[in-house]
């Protein structure tokens, strides 16, 4: 028995810890069983200590799925008795498993025709997809949220890879939904600043949507990848993807999508401060949003509406330096947002104490935080918010004021951040 160096090293290169991997883990097996997986961290242990040098089946081929490479090249050996047969036994093991989640093992093994796909397929994920857009927009990137959205891009998947299509038309659209749905857990991803994970889901959606033939797919993926591009302070691939999404046809179409697009180059040329390039940028959404008409969009783009311009119009703002032009839009963005979004107005509370901290005020910088405080006990996993958060406590501490109410809501702070 020995360290297990190679799952060592793949998790390193993965960027992803062993609670992180026995969660991934457990999703590929809910997804291709249906049955709950019941990997642990304890299990993760086992194996990078050597302790198990050889996962059970089921483990074992979700693990290759999560990592990429086989399990021979993750390190794990096959018991000596059966090592020189394994690789038939997983050959037929694997075209069970991954067969398993129908219902359709054996018929897979037999050369059964495959089921075929038609309408009510993309209908019945198309609403399950609603109610995870609807979940996120409500609470923020919670981790069920990411996790649920994970498994219905896998069944949507499985479903392509073991199915007929009815028509090319349904097979788009399915490859459509997949991709959508992973730019969920993209978001989900990137509400909880976990980039590695949402970049991670970008790759894999940006996959599907061009298997789609879809613009408003395809520009969904660019849309993230500019967002997660901000969060790594990659400001030049930001201008990149909202380049990429304008673009597209959906972008020409459409001003909405034109608006938000032009948003998203405002973001990223106000993160290099080219403020001329972003105040154009600005203008041009502003201008575009003003065209667009109230029509049938897809959910997650449903977010932007007008409390949404005035919330991104005060990102960009702050990415200038410009305290108080953000502050302003801020207060007409928490005006106009809809009650049922609490993420977003908790987010965006967040943001106007950052605004009004960098200004100076630290009293109502303390006082905003506070309602921010209260708003996060119905919020879960919304990281971008608790580090908002945390950069107001560090400018109210720097500032070495000795305000007994000020000192009091800095020791509070702590346990948001």
């Amino acid at each position: 028995m020995g360290e297990n160096r190679e799952l060592a090293a793949a998790l390193d290169d993965a960027q992803m810890g062993q609670a992180e991997l026995a969660r991934r883990v457990n999703a590929e097996i809910t997804a291709r069983t249906g049955q709950v997986g019941h990997v642990t961290d304890r299990d993760v242990r086992r194996w990078l200590t050597g302790e198990t040098r050889w996962p059970q089946a089921k483990q074992r081929l979700c693990i290759e799925k999560v990592l990429g490479r086989s399990a021979i090249d993750l390190g794990f050996v096959p018991r000596a008795k059966n090592a020189a047969q394994a690789p038939p036994e997983d050959s037929l093991q694997r075209r069970v498993f991954f067969a398993a989640a129908t219902g359709t093992a054996v018929a897979a093994t037999v050369g059964a025709s495959p089921p075929r796909l038609g309408q009510s397929d993309v209908l019945r994920f198309h609403v399950e997809h609603g109610e995870i857009v609807a979940q996120d927009q409500a609470v923020g990137g919670a981790e069920k949220v990411e996790n649920h959205a994970v498994e219905l891009a896998m069944r949507i998947k499985s479903s392509l890879a073991r199915g007929a299509a009815t028509s090319s038309r349904v097979r788009a659209r399915l490859y459509a939904l997949a991709s959508d749905v992973t730019c969920s857990a993209a978001f989900a991803a990137i509400d909880a600043q976990a980039r590695t994970r949402a970049r991670s889901h970008l790759d894999s959606a940006v996959t599907f949507a061009g298997l789609s033939g879809d613009s408003e797919t395809q520009y969904h993926v660019w849309n993230h990848l500019a967002m997660v591009a901000g969060q790594r302070a990659d400001y030049a691939e930001g201008a990149a993807a909202a380049e990429a999404a304008k673009g597209l046809a959906i972008t020409k179409k459409d001003p909405l999508y034109a608006s938000l697009a032009h948003m998203r180059s405002a973001h990223a040329h106000a993160g290099r401060r080219d403020r001329s390039a972003a105040l154009r940028a600005l203008a041009a959404s502003e201008r575009a949003f003003g065209r667009h008409a109230a029509m049938e969009r897809p959910p997650w783009i449903q977010f932007y509406d007008e409390a949404e311009l005035d919330g991104l119009t005060s990102i960009m703002w702050l990415r200038l330096g410009v305290p108080d032009r953000a502050e302003y839009h801020l207060h007409r963005a928490l005006r106009a947002i809809h009650p049922d979004r609490i993420r977003n107005r908790t987010y965006y509370t967040a943001h106007l104490s950052l605004a009004q901290a960098r200004q100076g005020d630290l009293m109502q910088a303390c006082s905003t935080a506070d309602r921010t405080g209260v708003l996060l006990s119905r919020v879960r996993g919304s990281k971008r918010t608790t580090d908002t958060l945390a950069n107001v406590r560090k400018l109210v501490v720097s500032s070495g004021s000795r305000e007994p109410s000020i000192l009091d809501w800095a020791e509070r702070a702590q346990a948001w951040i």
